[in-house]
């Protein structure tokens, strides 16, 4: 498999995908990208913005909902970007059109899969440690699983200096280990995770300059442990849900 995960797709004041610009184009190496715009409303809108940042580089972009046959673009597809916006819009979409299965199948053929936060939620084994309100109710959470663990992008760290009661992400992600023994995998805002075979590693530079690192594991019975660069263990787990 060749994966690039993204954890966001802007970094504040910057352009498009400008942050991680040297590691997309990498990633791409030349080839056509079919855009998967399904998390945001305005598909139209949503793959020009891609096609704009992506076109002085040389790569040229066409959305997946421009074809009359998406399960067909997906099987003639040279690389796919799955971008971010909501995690369960984008999931009941790719479910209704039957495209799960289609991407996975590419993916394990060897074809590039890039995708941006939600984009990098679906990659994991279900979207359950997603940032998003469930603003539609998809089949099921069950997603590409193409790594075993989950990912939550945009990790953000709690603000000792905060006054707001609310959970912090450290806490919701305790909550998820309380019922499902998955490793999670915390992206800090500017950061990503490459995947090429059975590596993986960190990559990119947390936004946050009060940020220990790229990112942050949660697993089961241990203590958050700050990671970078390569974390290719995490492809070895034995996940195990909804085991109370």
């Amino acid at each position: 498999m060749q994966l690039l995960l993204l954890s966001n797709s802007t970094n504040h004041g910057e352009r498009y995908l400008a942050h991680a610009i040297d590691a997309v184009l990498a990633h791409l190496d030349g080839r056509a990208l079919t855009f998967v715009p399904y998390a945001l409303a305005d598909h139209d809108a949503y793959t020009a913005t891609v096609r704009t940042a992506l076109a002085p580089h040389g790569i040229t972009v066409r959305g997946l909902h421009e074809h009359v046959d998406p399960l067909a673009a997906i099987a003639e597809a040279e690389a796919v970007f799955v971008g971010g916006g909501n995690t369960f819009r984008l999931l009941s979409t790719l479910q209704r059109l039957g495209a799960l299965d289609a991407l996975r199948a590419r993916v394990h053929e060897g074809m590039p899969y890039m995708g941006a936060s939600a984009g990098t939620n679906i990659a994991g084994l279900s979207i359950r440690t997603t940032n998003d309100m469930p603003i539609v109710e998809p089949a099921s959470f069950a997603a590409l699983g193409l790594v075993p663990f989950q990912i939550n992008p945009h990790y953000l760290d709690a603000d000792p200096a905060s006054t707001h009661n609310g959970e912090t992400r450290e806490q919701r992600l305790t909550e998820f280990l309380e019922e499902n023994d998955v490793a999670v995998l915390g992206l800090r805002e500017g950061t990503w995770l490459r995947i090429a075979g059975d590596r993986a590693e960190v990559g990119g530079t947390a936004v946050s300059p009060s940020a220990p690192g790229p990112a942050i594991v949660f697993a089961r019975g241990a203590s958050p442990r700050e990671v970078s660069g390569d974390v290719s263990p995490l492809m070895q787990g034995a996940p195990r849900f909804d085991v109370g």
